[in-house]
């Protein structure tokens, strides 16, 4: 059986080194030079910046995505976060940093809540473990069960961290997912290597097996036969393949045999991707000669005016800095409509990390922004349309494709897994 993947990104190699363990013949065809996507390093003065996904694991050595590496035979070492925090000021209710801060633990941010609110929210998380509230954002649900406003603080920082999305933009059923996901997985880890650790550990799986990753490659067509997919077309030469998974998002994959679905019986599925929304997103990285943040988990900021979370991988893997320096990465989620406006939301977000980090000394190493054709999702968490496409044999994995309550790269290996199900049995 032959199989091409289109796209070397994540959710590519993951389907790559699966079906290639399973003794699939794979190609895969990347229009980049290099490999990985929003999901490895960059060399920058002696630093590993990553590409676009953070150097973290939101579940790390438990998750989705390190099961899956370990049952696909990737070599990745991932250590877990020790801490995971949230800033806010020292006077409740106060939105100036400059009058004092304080972290207290992820697991503790209800004690700025009355007790009468830290009561209801332990009763409605136990209440709703098995049946999840549907139907209104999170913010609206929040707001509904509760006059608190830090809570709506709290939930857009996680959001926008996570998913890069505001509470109300976030369906409350998929919150519910990613909190039942937390409980079975755990929290954060750091791969060791960051991003590239892991994109090397799935190549060398990938080549081991037989298979072959070509970069500079561009696809021009899905092929297809009796109304299956059967290959793509690069410059004039048609590659024949028994399956084909693509990592080009859903609307992309459809511009590619976009004849095949323009049928009525299609329609629907073509108005679908016409409602997907990519979501946008800023990233600051620092250099440091101490440390910022102090431990390796994520630092959520609700009381800033842009930053939604920061991390500081250097505590786990040295190696990702030069000697005696910290990487430190702030993300910022972008609103539709402040995409036009970049650099006002970059010096919005600037003005944070003063206030977030006052009397320490960094210097900003780039800023990095994602939207429009490289989002930081090509469909935002909980509207996107699955795997399967209407064409038999093909399939769309990736940051617009992911699981259920699964966060980011958690997310999107969800997706993987799920194709791979439906493809292997």
């Amino acid at each position: 059986m032959k199989a091409i993947v289109i796209g070397a990104g994540l959710g590519g190699l993951l389907s790559a080194a699966r079906l290639s363990k399973a003794g699939y013949q794979v190609d895969v065809f990347e229009r980049l030079p290099i490999t990985g996507g929003r999901f490895t390093n960059l060399s920058y003065k002696g630093f590993q910046l990553s590409s676009g996904a953070f150097h973290i694991l939101p579940h790390g050595p438990s998750g989705p995505l390190a099961q899956f590496l370990k049952e696909v035979g990737a070599d990745v070492k991932i250590v877990r976060s020790d801490l995971t925090t949230v800033r806010v000021p020292l006077k409740k209710g106060s939105l100036d940093y400059a009058k004092g801060f304080k972290d207290i633990s992820f697991s503790d941010f209800s004690t700025l809540l009355s007790h009468k609110d830290r009561l209801k929210i332990a009763l409605l998380i136990v209440s709703t473990r098995k049946n999840h509230p549907t139907g209104s954002s999170l913010q609206a649900w929040i707001k509904t069960q509760f006059k608190d406003e830090w809570l709506v603080k709290f939930a857009d920082s996680f959001c926008g961290w996570a998913l890069s999305m505001r509470s109300d933009e976030v369906p409350v059923e998929e919150i519910f997912e990613i909190i039942e996901n937390m409980y079975r997985f755990g929290g954060p880890g750091i791969p060791i290597g960051g991003c590239k650790g892991v994109i090397d550990a799935l190549e060398s799986v990938i080549t081991a097996n037989g298979g072959e990753i070509h970069t500079k490659t561009e696809v021009s067509k899905i092929l297809l036969e009796n109304g299956k997919a059967a290959g793509v077309l690069i410059g004039e030469e048609a590659y024949k393949a028994d399956l084909v998974i693509s990592n080009l998002g859903h609307v992309a994959t459809a511009c590619l045999c976009r004849e095949a679905l323009a049928v009525e019986k299609d329609s629907e599925y073509l108005k679908k991707l016409e409602t997907l929304k990519p979501s946008a997103g800023i990233k600051i990285c620092l250099s440091a000669d101490e440390p910022l943040v102090g431990h390796s988990g994520v630092l959520l900021t609700p009381y800033a005016r842009r930053v939604n979370g920061i991390d500081e991988v250097t505590h786990v893997d040295p190696k990702l800095a030069p000697p005696g320096k910290h990487l430190t990465m702030s993300h910022q989620y972008v609103a539709p409509e402040n995409v036009k406006n970049l650099e006002a939301e970059i010096e919005l977000g600037l003005q944070d990390l003063k206030e977030i980090f006052p009397d320490k000394k960094y210097e900003v190493l780039l800023i990095q922004s994602y939207h429009d054709n490289w989002p930081v999702n090509r469909a935002a968490s909980g509207t996107d349309p699955g795997n399967e496409t209407p064409i038999p044999g093909l399939y769309v994995v990736g940051d617009g494709a992911k699981g259920r309550g699964g966060i980011e790269v958690e997310g999107l290996t969800l997706g993987v897994a799920s194709t791979m199900k439906k493809v292997l049995g």
